[in-house]
């Protein structure tokens, strides 16, 4: 065997063990995320929960009512603007969508993704994270900055 076909054989294999340890990272993540999403989708619902107990209790008034609709969405009504947040989880999709009527007509819906990921060099250390953008989530960020335009105040303090 001459070098040049050695080599070309060797280049040959390690594409293929990369492709193959590509398709198995991909489903191992799947399947992570698959499993853990209904305990992301109960943390973001209680992230939701406080965060409106804790505006609520610095207003001293009813300001938000969170209320889990009967599909299991959960929806954020402000009484002084009377507008309404829906956040919906889907399944299937691994989506968190957050639906808010106190923004302006052309900006989109939030869609976060939930993922799971390789955490170290054990094929088994993984874990799951929410995604917006391909850009990682800072979910107490995001919901303050929701619920600020949901009231009518500007996302970000100035």
């Amino acid at each position: 065997m001459d070098e040049i076909t050695k080599q070309s054989a060797q280049e040959y294999l390690a594409a293929k063990l990369t492709e193959e340890e590509q398709i198995y990272e991909a489903q191992q993540n799947q399947a992570l995320a698959v499993v853990r999403s209904p305990w992301v989708w109960k943390s973001v619902k209680d992230a939701i929960l406080e965060k409106c107990r804790e505006w609520n209790a610095v207003t001293q008034e009813e300001t938000l009512t969170c209320r889990e609709t009967a599909l299991g969405d959960l929806r954020v009504w402000c009484a002084a603007r009377s507008k309404q947040m829906t956040v919906h989880y889907d399944s299937r999709k691994l989506l968190i969508t957050v639906k808010n009527a106190g923004r302006l007509e052309h900006e989109k819906d939030v869609i976060l993704h939930i993922e799971g990921y390789r955490t170290g060099p054990e094929r088994t250390d993984r874990a799951i994270r929410l995604i917006r953008n391909e850009q990682l989530v800072n979910i107490d960020l995001l919901i303050v900055g929701e619920l600020r335009v949901l009231t009518g105040m500007s996302r970000q303090r100035k």
